[in-house]
């Protein structure tokens, strides 16, 4: 059985932070039921497009194991078939521009009257303030969350991720606020409304930099390298590169292959426990005892030095090597590995991380597994929906309609064509 298995969503979400939150449901067995708009879609569906006439990889990689039906919710028979899935349903998930809903008719006092015990998820870009009215994407996320402000080097422009921290980890906040009011709903059987706003989101994920800000308030930072460098801090977190933010001062050094290979690093942490094990790796035994290096304060001034002596190092084995040997003696490390080393590693295979999947259109594709790993209820990925093919599926089986009331819906434009669709 699988663990939200019985549990129906209804998923209003497009383009990435909601469908990362409903396809997590989904893996874990819940009936997403994904709400689109006949003969368009979820805007993904053509965006980024490398296959003509197939839904994008940006659309199937966040959709797997949906429903998909399309409803025309502006025709008054489209908007009755909504309501009568609401009544259904356990959990409808949103990420509309504010006020979207209520202009549908869909306010949470109409949701509450039609299903008291209704979850109703909301992503939006900021929560109340004075943004909340704002328009949000991945980077205006993560540039208002705090992550661009200290991401980058302190000489340069801040910098965006490449990890999809607003988007993908709002999503990922929200999946487990949904979860938490559906087991709250099993004693007290009420719904609630549960919301992660992209801004919050993207703040949680820096909770460490916020720490740092308020260590700055008492001292400089003593493990950021500019510290070491003599080089005088602000009034707030500075961009400090690839240091370590753990409190021990780590950096990403070259290896053997670097001049070609833009993947040919490693990153490295001078950890104080295993000081001398790196001084043994690297021949530099007389730094074990030297006090300019034996101690982690007095390193912190000579860090530039120390790290270039160990690239020196790094630069004489390839990244595998040197993670080989740094681990054999609990050196903490780790090779920059590229999109193409992931998606070509069997361990990730072999637990589901990296999965192959088939499309009827499309062929096969490469995509990202459940990263969240159950032992009594293992993930199936299934393909992505095409545009409304379940919409039939749906309604004669969710709610119970004959093939007459079916009829009458695609006659009024309430709903598409999903054969046709299918079929093709």
């Amino acid at each position: 059985m699988k663990a939200l298995e019985g549990v129906r969503i209804l998923d209003f979400t497009h383009v990435q932070s909601g469908p990362t939150c409903t396809q997590l449901l989904a893996w874990f067995g819940a009936d997403v039921i994904k709400v689109e708009r006949p003969g368009t879609g979820d805007i993904t569906r053509g965006q980024l497009c490398d296959i003509p006439a197939a839904d994008s990889l940006y659309f199937t990689m966040l959709n797997h194991n949906k429903r998909s039906i399309t409803l025309n919710t502006k025709d008054p028979s489209g908007k009755a078939v909504l309501e009568e899935m609401i009544k259904r349903c356990d959990v409808m998930v949103e990420n509309f521009a504010p006020g979207a809903l209520d202009r549908m008719g869909f306010s949470w006092e109409r949701i509450q009257e039609l299903n008291p015990a209704m979850i109703v998820a909301s992503i939006k870009g900021f929560g109340p303030g004075p943004y909340q009215d704002c328009k949000v994407y991945e980077n205006v996320a993560q540039c208002t969350g705090g992550a661009a402000s200290t991401t980058g080097f302190r000489d340069g422009l801040p910098l965006v991720t490449g990890a999809q921290i607003g988007d993908s980890g709002t999503g990922l906040h929200l999946c487990l606020g949904i979860v938490t009011a559906l087991y709250q709903r099993t004693k007290t059987g009420r719904g609630q409304k549960v919301s992660a706003a992209m801004q919050d989101g993207v703040l949680n994920l820096c909770r460490v930099k916020l720490r740092d800000q308020q260590r700055l308030a008492r001292g400089p930072l003593e493990e950021y390298s500019q510290y070491g460098e003599g080089v005088e801090f602000g009034d707030s977190v500075p961009r400090a590169g690839n240091d370590s933010g753990g409190g021990q001062p780590g950096r990403i050094l070259k290896c053997k292959g670097w001049e070609d290979d833009p993947n040919a690093y490693i990153y490295f942490i001078t950890q104080a426990p295993v000081w001398e094990a790196i001084c043994d790796v690297i021949g530099e035994p007389g730094w074990k005892t030297d006090p300019d290096y034996a101690t982690p304060k007095a390193r912190l001034p000579r860090l530039n030095e120390i790290f270039a002596r160990i690239e020196e190092w790094t630069q004489t084995l390839n990244k595998f090597e040197v993670m080989d040997i740094l681990n054999s003696r609990d050196i903490p490390c780790g090779p920059i590995l590229s999109m193409k080393e992931l998606a070509e590693d069997p361990s990730l295979r072999a637990t589901g991380t990296v999965v192959e999947v088939e499309h009827p259109v499309r062929g096969t594709y490469l995509s990202v597994g459940n990263p969240v790993k159950l032992s009594d209820s293992p993930t199936e990925v299934l393909r992505s929906p095409l545009l409304g093919e379940h919409t039939y599926e749906i309604l004669s089986e969710v709610l119970q309609f004959d093939d007459q009331a079916i009829a009458r819906l695609q006659e009024s434009g309430a709903i598409g064509e999903p054969a046709k669709i299918a079929a093709e």
